[in-house]
């Protein structure tokens, strides 16, 4: 049966179309601090479980190192003379003492080095990762920060109170600017928070994670990327 055989002869509803969303930004010290536009099109779509399911387990397949080997019968060392006489000894004939059945011998059909990597268009990526991102925004489990710590002087503790402040979750992705030193010098050695910048954004620490935390020169950045034209398929793929 082919594929179009079990669809129907009416034209499938169209989803409801991606709906813009404000959400205030928050001052490290409580209140707020204005409010920023979350757009529809990266925030407000519709979740695509499959195409998140094979991003997210590509991603888990290439941190793979493939490193692991094992020696045939013919890489392990000795086992050039024959044990014993073929006939005579009321035992099974052996070739060699380096045979897989013997302590010590090769490995029958054992890993040996290999490449886990699966190819992922790019395209599919930035819909998983918007998919991911919409699922977030639409639970109120996405946040914005003007800044997570006052002043100039680095502070874990004072960031990590305004993140306690903010989100009651176990696992929280703040995703700043690398240069953003305040925000990377305060909450890098904290356990329950994940640091990424823009450019590092993927689908799976997002899902990983309970709440996401954007800087405002972060989310900047992140609609700055998403809003970029497709790459031809040539350059999708993965290098």
């Amino acid at each position: 049966m082919s594929p179009t055989a079990t669809m129907t002869k009416e034209a499938p509803a169209e989803a409801d179309a991606p709906v813009d969303r404000t959400v205030p930004v928050h001052a490290p010290a409580g209140g707020d601090a204005g409010s920023v536009e979350l757009p529809g099109a990266v925030f407000d779509v519709p979740v695509n479980v499959p195409l998140i399911h094979q991003v997210v387990v590509a991603q888990l397949a290439a941190a793979r190192q493939g490193t692991h080997s094992t020696k045939t019968r013919g890489e392990v060392r000795g086992g050039g003379r024959k044990p014993y006489r073929q006939k005579g000894t009321g035992r099974a004939r052996q070739g060699s003492l380096r045979a897989p059945q013997f302590t010590g011998g090769g490995i029958v059909h054992g890993p040996t080095p290999r490449n886990y990597d699966q190819r992922t268009p790019k395209k599919m990526k930035a819909a998983a990762l918007r998919g991911a991102l919409s699922d977030r925004a639409r639970n109120n489990r996405l946040h914005v920060v003007s800044s997570l710590v006052a002043g100039d002087t680095p502070s874990t503790k004072s960031a990590v109170a305004a993140l306690t402040s903010l989100v009651d979750a176990r696992r929280v992705l703040v995703v700043a600017l690398r240069s953003d030193e305040l925000t990377w010098l305060s909450l890098r050695n904290v356990a329950e928070v994940h640091l990424l910048d823009p450019g590092q954004l993927n689908t799976y620490d997002v899902l990983v994670s309970d709440d996401v935390v954007f800087t405002e020169g972060a989310l900047t950045a992140y609609l700055g990327r998403a809003s970029r034209p497709a790459t031809s398929a040539g350059e999708e793929e993965d290098k």
